[in-house]
This record gives structure tokens, C-alpha cells and sequence, in this order.
């Protein structure tokens, strides 16, 4: 009898919580199905709409569906200008193109990832512990995608890398040799917010500080110069808000563990000291890549001049590129390994967020993207600073961590590849922090029928 009456007690215990937060499913779905491989060979699939792109569309279906059901966050004035003047800047950029057709589906991929996926994210979002479960997603995407890094490393299985296939690329394969290095990043950026958090329980902190230091091995050994240094300036971020005494402590662990990986057991110690030098050397002795790159942002700054005002258009930088590139330029990048054959890749973008936004859709653009994103930076770091927020500052942490990684790696890098879709979930999150609900305390679900 007792077996059989906790059966049922079971099923109504995991129906209460199912009910609560069943809106942050096609959330977590967004996040984690890009623990789906890519086909073995398939370096196109990157510009496909896979798997999370379409749980990303379903979120946004849903946060649809309980707005007219009155059942999300209230957003304020200024929450509804920084999420939805990128919306009119992409439009205007889409119809001066000189082929609006040719510009709809950047026009359909910006909106998915700069204005549907943040605002599904910032309304449906409604209180701390749901923010904390959406972030648990990334450490779970960025361990499973690291250990599979880790195994390609050991086994040589990875991308082709100085001639070897070493380089941990997880399951995305080649073809985004960035993919995995940027979703380890998130983990590793979300749980070292949460090893510094001091709000959070002790055993968490631990569990949290755990998964920090295993996430370091995996992003090393991407070889990717931008992931690392991103996460070196959002880790710097996160731990002088958290105070400096905790800092010191994961100082302290991140050194030793490198004197090990490094130093003892010889994880790629030359190929990792190398690549760090090559940080240092990339204006006196620039490798193709970095020349390709250089030569690429100065031809999205020849785009604007041309077009100062709304840009080329979007898409547009492939076709006018050559028009206003330098004979430095290459052909395309090299990749093979992972399971596929030699290819060249073509270049695309060049490589730097702003610069492909000024570019494509010029200060109009750049004033809607940019001018948000400095809005909302501005804002979550006076929210931070808040005393009324003190007991949620864990979301901050995690938060601002995550949206300064971001905006550092825009530097060095676009949007595309499968994991593009994380950006819009992680300005959902920052816009989150830095936008509360009007009239909601911090860290409580919305009273109402947003609660219900």
C-alpha cells in the first residue's frame, strides 16, 4: 500500500512544479539541444535552422500566447525602447538594401536573435529561481560539449589543428571550430558566478566552483584566442563584484590547476603557449587568419563610408566585400578533422560584431544594437549596486558575466553557427537583471495572473 500510494504522491509532486514553470521548457530546450551533433561531413550546417533555432521559435510562440493570456512580466518604458528599437533599425537597414529579398533572411535571423529571443526571455522569465534554472542549462550544454573536447584531444578526433586533429570542437564540428569554445565559455563564466555568489547555499558554491575548474580544461584546449581572452575579461568582471577576498581564492585554484594541465601532465603545453604568444604578436608577426581578419574589418568600414547612414544592407558584406578588400585577403579559411573531409570556407563576415552591423546597416543599426546593449550594461551594473537587490545578486553576478563575455567577443567575432541562437537568451537574461518588473520585489514571481 505504501509503494502504491507513493507512486501517485510522486506524479503530483513533479505535476506542481511542471505547472509553475512549464513556460521556461522551449527555454531550456533553446539551450540544451545544441547537444545535438551536427552531421559527420556537414560544414553547411552551420546556416541551417537546426534544432535549438527551432525551440528558439517555439519559445517565442509561447511567450505570444501567455502575453495575450496576461500571464508575463510587465516590462517598463525603458525595457520596451532597448528591446525594440533593434526591430526598427532592422527594418529600415532591410529596405534600403539594394536587394531587399537578398536582406530578409538576415532580416528574419537578427530578429530571432536580437528582439524575439530576448524579450521571450525577459517576459517569461519571472523570478530568480527561474533566472537560476536557465542559467544551470549552460554549465549542463558547456560540461557535455567539454567532455566530448576532451575525448577528441585525447583520442585525436578533433578539428585539424597545426596538423593534428587535437582540437576540441565538441559536437559542432569544423566547420564552427567556435561553437564549442563559446558555449564552455558560458558554463564556465555562469559557474564562476556561482562559486563567488555569497548568497547562494555553501554546497552549491562548491558544486559550482567544481564545474568552474573542469570547464578550464575543454576551453584551453579550443586553441580559440577570442574565447579565452573574453572569459579572462568577464571572469575579471565577475570577480571584482564579487569582492576580492573570493577572487583571490579562484585566482589561486585557476593557477594551480594550470601548473597541473600544463606543467605536470602536459596538456598541449607547447600548442597552448604558443597560441597565447601568437595574442601578443598579432600586429608585429599576424598569421593568414589574423591578416584575413584585418583585411575584412577594414572593408566593413569602406562599406559604411560608402553608406554611412543604414549600410549595404544586410547580408549584403559577401557581395561587396571583394569591391572593398585588399589583395591580402585569402580565399577562405581551412578546416578538416572531426570526422570531415579537407574544405575551404568561405569569408563571410568579417569577424567583428559592430563592424558587420555599421557595415550592413550603418549608424542607424549601430545606434539601435549598440546603444541598447550600452543601456543595458549601464543598467545592471547600477542594479547590482543596489541594496534592495542584494539577495538575488547571484543573478547579477551570472548575468553581467555572461552579457560582458559577449560583449567582448563581439570584438573578434559575429554572429553565425548554430550556438548564435545563446546570444538572444543571454541578452534576455542581462535585460532581465537589468530591467526588474514595475512594482515586483526582488527575487519574488509576479503576483497576479503572470504568477498563475
Amino acid at each position: 500500500m505504501s509503494l502504491a500510494a507513493a507512486g501517485p504522491a510522486r506524479i503530483t509532486d513533479l505535476a506542481g512544479p511542471l505547472r509553475r514553470h512549464w513556460p521556461l521548457l522551449p527555454l531550456a530546450a533553446t539551450v540544451l539541444f545544441l547537444l545535438a551533433p551536427l552531421p559527420a561531413g556537414d560544414a553547411t550546417a552551420s546556416g541551417k535552422v537546426g534544432p535549438a533555432d527551432a525551440a528558439s521559435l517555439l519559445l517565442a510562440f509561447v511567450c505570444g500566447v501567455q502575453a495575450l493570456r496576461g500571464r508575463v512580466r510587465r516590462l517598463t518604458p525603458l525595457g520596451v525602447l532597448v528591446l525594440g528599437a533593434p526591430a526598427v533599425g532592422l527594418a529600415v537597414s532591410t529596405v534600403t538594401a539594394g536587394d531587399p529579398y537578398a536582406a530578409l533572411p538576415g532580416f528574419v535571423r537578427y530578429l530571432q536573435v536580437f528582439v524575439l529571443v530576448p524579450a521571450a526571455v525577459v517576459l517569461l522569465v519571472r523570478d530568480a529561481r527561474e533566472f537560476r534554472i536557465a542559467a544551470g542549462c549552460f554549465v549542463v550544454l558547456a560540461l557535455v560539449q567539454g567532455a566530448v573536447g576532451v575525448a577528441q584531444f585525447a583520442t585525436h578526433t578533433g578539428a585539424s589543428y597545426q596538423g593534428e586533429d587535437i582540437r576540441a570542437v565538441g559536437t559542432f564540428g569544423p566547420g564552427d571550430v567556435m561553437g564549442m569554445a563559446t558555449v564552455v565559455a558560458y558554463g564556465l563564466i555562469v559557474a564562476t558566478a556561482a562559486a563567488l555568489a555569497p548568497g547562494l547555499p555553501a554546497r552549491v558554491r562548491r558544486i559550482a566552483g567544481g564545474c568552474a575548474l573542469v570547464l578550464v580544461v575543454p576551453l584551453v584546449l579550443s586553441f580559440s584566442r577570442g574565447a579565452w581572452i573574453a572569459t579572462f575579461g568577464a571572469a575579471l568582471l565577475v570577480m571584482g563584484l564579487a569582492g576580492v577576498r573570493r577572487a583571490l581564492k579562484v585566482l589561486v585554484a585557476l593557477a594551480a590547476l594550470g601548473v597541473v594541465l600544463v606543467g605536470g601532465l602536459g596538456v598541449g603545453s607547447e600548442m597552448v603557449a604558443e597560441r597565447l604568444a601568437s595574442i601578443t604578436q598579432v600586429s608585429s608577426a599576424p598569421d593568414q587568419s589574423v591578416t584575413d581578419r584585418y583585411t575584412m574589418w577594414a572593408a566593413a568600414e569602406s562599406m559604411w563610408r560608402e553608406r554611412p547612414v543604414v549600410g549595404v544592407g544586410l547580408k549584403g558584406f559577401p557581395a561587396h566585400r571583394d569591391g572593398h578588400s585588399s589583395l591580402g585577403l585569402s580565399s577562405g579559411s581551412d578546416t578538416a578533422g572531426a570526422g570531415q573531409a579537407f574544405i575551404k570556407q568561405p569569408l563571410l563576415s568579417p569577424h567583428n560584431m559592430y563592424l558587420l552591423v555599421l557595415g550592413e546597416q550603418g549608424l542607424t543599426g549601430l545606434l539601435a544594437l549598440g546603444g541598447g546593449w550600452a543601456a543595458l550594461l549601464v543598467a545592471g551594473l547600477r542594479r547590482y549596486a543596489d541594496r534592495s537587490a542584494r539577495g538575488i545578486r547571484d543573478c547579477g553576478l551570472v548575468a553581467l558575466g555572461l552579457f560582458v563575455w559577449q560583449l567582448t567577443d563581439f570584438l573578434y567575432a559575429d554572429i553565425g553557427g548554430p550556438s548564435t541562437v545563446l546570444t538572444g537568451v543571454i541578452i534576455g537574461l542581462a535585460a532581465w537583471w537589468a530591467l526588474p518588473s514595475p512594482g515586483a520585489g526582488p527575487g519574488r514571481a509576479l503576483q497576479g495572473p503572470a504568477a498563475r
